[in-house]
């Protein structure tokens, strides 16, 4: 969350001349909700359940895409294992919690998992998050540091990898 994900899919998916698909806005487009919406009123197993079934027919209906995965993606329904398959380069966009602290600040109110935190600092948040997601995360084939880099640079990075 907040790592550039779906910033640096986009304009990953324009310089390669790719399909660019968000999985967040596929489930909202399916259930014409918005993902702050579905959690509200149908719960985070329902939202987790559609993302795994999404996630697993747009691998097996495209080829040569870029897919931006929610943060939780990984970390739910054995998804990970999608990160390891054959012919799927998958990257872990990795922020110190500091980057990442700084970016979603200006984010609280659009992201139902911040706004259910009341107990914690957004920075003590972000540290469990990622201590309890780190084993899912590093499941993907590369990590790149987003740290202190222009979308540019991070670009130049993944190209090199695809």
């Amino acid at each position: 969350m907040g790592s550039g994900k779906s910033t640096i899919g986009k304009i990953l998916a324009e310089h390669l001349h790719l399909l660019f698909i968000d999985l967040d806005l596929e489930i909202e487009k399916k259930l014409n909700m918005s993902v702050k919406e579905i959690f509200k009123t149908k719960g985070e197993v329902y939202f987790r359940k559609i993302e795994h079934q999404l996630l697993h027919s747009i691998v097996a209906e495209n080829d040569n895409f870029v897919l931006s995965l929610g943060g939780g993606t990984p970390c739910y329904a054995n998804n990970h294992l999608v990160l390891q398959e054959p012919g799927i380069c998958s990257i872990y966009l990795k922020g110190s919690i500091k980057t990442l602290a700084e970016r979603l600040e200006k984010e609280k109110e659009h992201r139902p998992v911040l706004n259910n935190n009341t107990d914690d600092t957004l920075e003590t948040f972000i540290a469990k998050h990622l201590f309890d997601r780190s084993y899912f995360y590093y499941q993907a084939k590369h990590i790149i540091t987003i740290d202190n880099k222009t979308p540019d640079e991070l670009i130049k990075e993944i190209e090199v990898l695809a």
